[in-house]
């Protein structure tokens, strides 16, 4: 599902904007942390006890934070392509010794569509709102298919369609201002091709609310979401498109607020005991959509 087009990620620009977002980003991060105990939530339906946890795109380390503890014997591998994220992941292990005996999570710095990890050593695939940030989905979920074990479970979320709709459709100016995400329909197929099975999918919306404009882009930039497709304009952007963009956007004011939407796509797969093809379509996507 590579695409070479103004919608392609700069991975050394989405690396560096993560790492200067790491110290300020938990407090801007408040979808993150909704979906994040969401996907908690979800996992307590899960049976399951796995020995090694990949957390894929850990991001400071919350969701590590929350595994260890949920899983105390296992031992959690928290991944991101930012160092400073893995720095501030590292600030929670002397929390977690004191609450643990297990060993405190490992760090690794690295891209999710290329995982430095052996075949089948993995347990468990967690990934909370990172997957929209690779260029080939395709190559994510192999990779994350590679490594898992058989009959380990994939957990995940990431963006769709409608995330920043608002902004997108307020800073139409010839150039990409918001990335591309990808639809649940589509990744259900992605999962499919990569050979999971009963993947179940499902979306939700959510919905935050600013004084202005700048509310919106301040806490984006904290989060590190910053513009990262080949398709973006190169240096400042000037007064005449901040003007056109402000303007554009007080069409979407509603109770005397500016909304931004954010779409999720909540799903979960599982890698099948057999890497026989012959049952593929036994175990069809299960697809939900929430009112």
């Amino acid at each position: 599902m590579q695409r070479q087009d103004g919608y392609f990620l700069d991975k050394a620009r989405v690396r560096a904007a993560f790492h200067r977002a790491a110290a300020c980003y938990d407090a801007a991060a408040i979808v993150q942390k909704l979906v994040r105990d969401e996907m908690a939530s979800r996992l307590d339906l899960m049976k399951i006890a796995p020995d090694t946890i990949l957390d894929a795109g850990c991001g400071t380390g919350r969701g590590s934070y929350l595994l260890n503890k949920r899983f105390g014997s296992a031992n959690v591998v928290s991944l991101d392509l930012a160092v400073g994220m893995l720095e501030q992941t590292r600030l929670t292990q002397p929390l977690l010794k004191r609450i643990l005996r297990s060993a405190s999570p490992a760090l690794l710095c690295a891209d999710i569509e290329r995982l430095p990890l052996m075949d089948a050593s993995v347990g468990m695939v967690w990934s909370n709102l990172a997957l929209q940030w690779c260029n080939d989905l395709d190559a994510a979920f192999a990779e994350f298919y590679r490594v898992m074990q058989p009959e380990s479970l994939l957990m995940f979320s990431t963006f769709g369609p409608d995330t920043l709709k608002e902004l997108r459709a307020s800073s139409m100016n010839g150039h990409t201002h918001v990335s591309r995400f990808v639809d649940m329909h589509d990744i259900g197929d992605a999962l499919v091709r990569a050979g999971f099975s009963a993947p179940v999918l499902d979306v939700e919306h959510y919905t935050l609310t600013y004084d202005d404009v700048k509310g919106v882009m301040r806490d984006l930039k904290s989060i590190g979401a910053h513009n990262a497709t080949e398709g973006r304009a190169r240096g400042l952007m000037g007064k005449g498109f901040l003007h056109d963009l402000t303007q554009n956007y007080e069409r979407f004011r509603q109770n005397g607020k500016l909304p931004a939407t954010f779409e999720v796509v909540f799903g979960h797969a599982w890698k099948p005991e057999s890497t026989s093809i012959s049952g593929q379509g036994e175990a069809p996507i299960q697809f939900f959509k929430r009112k």
